[in-house]
């Protein structure tokens, strides 16, 4: 798609900003007791706990502490399992505890590869990783510019190496994860995927313009929309203390209060689910406040549009980087 074009249809898609609350009709929510709410994911068929399980959770801990974090997860209602091969020794991890509860959850796993050769290789050594004979849900991992979109779906691409594994029983969905409005309306506008894994955040929403676009493109597809960094709250101070959170990139949000903001805004539109990020501490207060995750009312909404305007955003639509 050329640029031109591009911002000629997200420009249509600019008034979704103002539709909130949104539509959660748009998705079957299931309810049970002292557990997770499941979400429909798209038209695949499955139910997802609103709350992934992201890989980096189990990244540089022990196995004992991998476990123990899988089954927290699970005892919370937990099914759905988000990994990558880029999670340092995560996948090793995951793999060994999940193993046991692998027939009852939904597993998700990704590729940073963009072509075929290395999005096989990277399949492959997952699988093995993993101990299992097929992945749920095989993503293309973090793509942000369009030159990785043109190799993705060209002639050799990564694309091929998902078609082909979905013929042969190793994956059943096909998604993508994405970093910038700009690749993800043309991957979405490139071919039929199941799924789409974004940042939908209050912050990036209003101060950024980033995901209403995406979110609106997404919707109309019927895909499966999965939601990245509701738990963060911006981009680091430059004098800040990182020493806490060193697996996260940006600022999280810490408290509860803050925490439960930010997953309300996020799943108080048509997304299925939302993975926290990788800190063990932080993951476990998203599972302690499930019973409070509710859509927001409209005085609500206005109250975090309020706080979200004086932030400093993750993303930004336009990117001010090259795409």
């Amino acid at each position: 798609m050329k640029r031109r074009d591009f911002i000629k249809t997200t420009a249509i898609m600019a008034p979704a900003m103002g539709l909130f609350p949104a539509d959660l009709s748009f998705i079957t929510r299931e309810s049970v007791a002292g557990k997770l709410e499941k979400r429909s994911l798209g038209k695949t068929g499955e139910m997802l706990s609103m709350i992934g399980f992201g890989g980096i959770v189990v990244m540089n801990v022990t196995p004992e502490e991998a476990s123990s974090s899988v089954k927290m997860a699970l005892d919370a209602g937990v099914n759905y399992f988000d990994i990558s091969p880029s999670y340092g020794d995560a996948e090793i991890k995951l793999g060994l505890a999940l193993e046991p509860f692998r027939k009852n959850v939904f597993l998700s796993c990704k590729t940073d590869g963009r072509n075929k050769e290395d999005s096989r290789k990277e399949l492959e050594q997952s699988l093995k990783n993993l101990r299992t004979d097929h992945f749920d849900l095989y993503q293309l991992h973090a793509v942000t510019t369009l030159a990785d979109v043109k190799t993705i779906l060209g002639k050799g691409g990564a694309i091929e190496t998902c078609l082909e594994a979905r013929k042969e029983g190793k994956i059943r969905f096909i998604g993508f994860s994405a970093h910038s409005v700009e690749a993800a309306t043309a991957l979405i506008n490139g071919f039929d995927f199941d799924t789409i894994m974004f940042p939908f955040n209050f912050c990036t929403w209003y101060a950024g313009n980033f995901g209403p676009q995406v979110l609106a493109l997404a919707q109309e597809k019927k895909m499966g929309i999965i939601a990245l960094k509701a738990m963060a709250k911006g981009i680091w101070p430059r004098d800040a203390d990182h020493s806490k959170y060193q697996k996260c990139w940006y600022e999280p949000l810490t408290s509860e209060e803050e925490i439960l903001t930010g997953l309300r805004f996020t799943l108080s539109h048509p997304i299925a689910a939302a993975i926290p990020p990788g800190e063990p501490e932080l993951f476990k207060i998203a599972l302690n406040l499930r019973d409070q995750i509710k859509p927001l009312n409209n005085e609500e909404m206005e109250m975090i549009k309020s706080k979200a305007l004086k932030g400093n955003p993750l993303f930004k639509y336009p990117s001010p980087l090259p795409v």
